[in-house]
């Protein structure tokens, strides 16, 4: 079938198709381009993890690199993209784990079958697993040497609690430092079965030229449909506060509210709220927490947003001393959101810098493709782009007002799984009413810590939060702002 939308001036059409394997191709082209990116997106992130296990997503992705029978090391691997002048890279997330490469218009093929064989035949081979166990390590340890990036673990840590969700996608040193070859295996084989992956190619490209080569690459795979996850039993925040001392100078502060779905309908009035909150220095909390005021160097706002569950983040870096009030300050901003409608001037200020960005995101071959295969493996569906845009520049005063009385007030109730691909990654299973968690408790806000020494009162040390990390097998953090330019 084909999925219209618009791009700029030019239209641009994604073409979706779904294999008797149950795996699905997304192809949007653009004849203009001299290159086509190629993603395959897997519905198995962290999420998805037992206790014993923590981890093993994003271990899982480090080895897929690691050599297939094909191309035994990871250098050949590598060279087989790099070769043709093209980037190789992958990232794991809460609830997904993408692969993907850019390669020159003309390898396309190359690029799909480099990625096809490192799914389907990783090696796994033991000494290779220990080799990496060291590398993966190094990279938690690194985490927790940055107290930004710390903060973010530890935001997630105190909003979701013992949940899956509230555990670091790295995993710790602990569960890395045990994972086996089985473990590996084992997590393929519940996970990477074709009907939980989407393969997405946008460039130069046409889906009658993609199409036979994902069936003939992709198919012969595994094909278990992958389990449920856990669903939010539980209020949210699971806990008010979290702090980590450490002896630096600044201390980095963090908020987080429960927030938005995935698909809830009031999705593109959060998105222009987080903009006109804290997105750019033309933000409330830019212009009131660092201009007028000199409380903080950093401030800003940052939206996540999951299959049945979401966060409102709020980052402040600031001098110890100022730390109370930055706090204080901040939540006045969040009260005045509830108690009087936004003006039309900042309203449509903020609505034309959503929208702004969210055209901005989708400039290359890269974005157009990468937002294709996660809106098709998570939503089940790829949102046009000029819908998106029309129901952003019609979000008014009142649905803003209405939105923040939700987050503010904490009234807000988790999605069920109502449609096919369920919006969690994995198909899972629907959540009865009866087992919902309640958000009806009032300023449900928590503050994490990771910088302060000496202070007696946690609510007044932080650290910065930002939106949940992405890890790459490089070892580099990959993140964006979901309520910006995600669509």
């Amino acid at each position: 079938m084909a999925i219209p939308y618009t791009g700029g001036t030019m239209p641009v059409t994604p073409e979706v198709s779904e294999l008797p394997s149950g795996l699905r191709v997304v192809t949007t082209p653009l004849p203009s381009s001299q290159s086509v990116s190629v993603s395959v997106f897997v519905g198995a992130g962290s999420r998805g993890e037992s206790e014993r296990i923590q981890g093993v997503a994003h271990f899982m992705e480090h080895m897929a690199f690691k050599g297939t029978p094909k191309r035994p090391t990871a250098i050949a691997v590598a060279e087989a993209i790099e070769g043709a002048g093209g980037v190789l890279n992958a990232y794991t997330s809460k609830e997904l784990t993408c692969y993907w490469n850019h390669v020159p218009f003309d390898q396309m093929e190359t690029g799909m079958e480099v990625l096809a064989d490192m799914l389907n035949n990783s090696l796994l081979d033991p000494a290779e697993i220990d080799r990496e166990r060291s590398v993966v390590q190094q990279e938690i340890r690194r985490t927790k040497d940055q107290p930004g990036a710390w903060a973010g673990e530890l935001l997630g840590r105190a909003f979701y609690g013992d949940h899956p969700m509230g555990r670091s996608t790295a995993g710790t040193e602990e569960t890395v430092g045990a994972m086996q070859q089985g473990d590996f295996k084992e997590w393929l084989g519940a996970w990477y079965g074709a009907p939980n992956i989407v393969v997405s190619v946008a460039g130069n490209t046409t889906h009658q030229q993609v199409l036979p080569l994902a069936e003939r690459l992709f198919t012969g795979g595994r094909t278990a449909t992958a389990p449920t996850v856990a669903g939010l039993n539980g209020s949210l925040p699971a806990q008010r506060a979290i702090a980590d001392a450490r002896p630096i100078s600044q201390a980095n502060l963090a908020l987080g509210l429960p927030a938005l779905s995935r698909r809830d309908p009031d999705r593109y009035a959060l998105m222009v709220l987080n903009s006109l909150l804290g997105r750019g220095m033309s933000s409330r909390l830019f212009k009131e927490v660092r201009e007028r005021r000199g409380l903080a160097y950093s401030v800003g706002s940052s939206v996540s947003r999951y299959s049945d569950t979401g966060m409102l983040g709020i980052s402040a870096g600031v001098s110890p001393e100022n730390v109370s009030e930055a706090v204080k300050v901040i939540l006045e901003e969040l009260e005045k959101l509830v108690q009087e409608p936004v003006g039309d001037e900042e309203l449509m200020k903020a609505r034309d810098y959503t929208v702004g960005s969210f055209r901005l995101s989708l400039e290359t071959s890269m974005s157009l493709g990468q937002r294709a295969g996660e809106n098709l493996l998570t939503m089940g569906e790829i949102e046009p782009i000029e819908d998106v845009v029309e129901k952003l520049r019609s979000v008014g005063a009142e649905d803003l007002l209405r939105v923040a009385k939700q987050l503010w007030l904490g009234t807000l109730r988790p999605r069920k799984c109502r449609h096919r691909p369920c919006p969690i990654p994995g198909r899972a299973k629907r959540l009865d009413d009866d087992r919902q968690p309640s958000f009806h408790q009032r300023r449900r806000w928590t503050v994490v810590d990771a910088d302060i020494l000496r202070r007696p009162r946690i609510s007044q040390t932080s650290a910065p939060c930002g939106p949940p990390r992405r890890l790459s097998w490089r070892g580099r953090h990959r993140s964006r702002l979901p309520g910006g330019p995600c669509g």
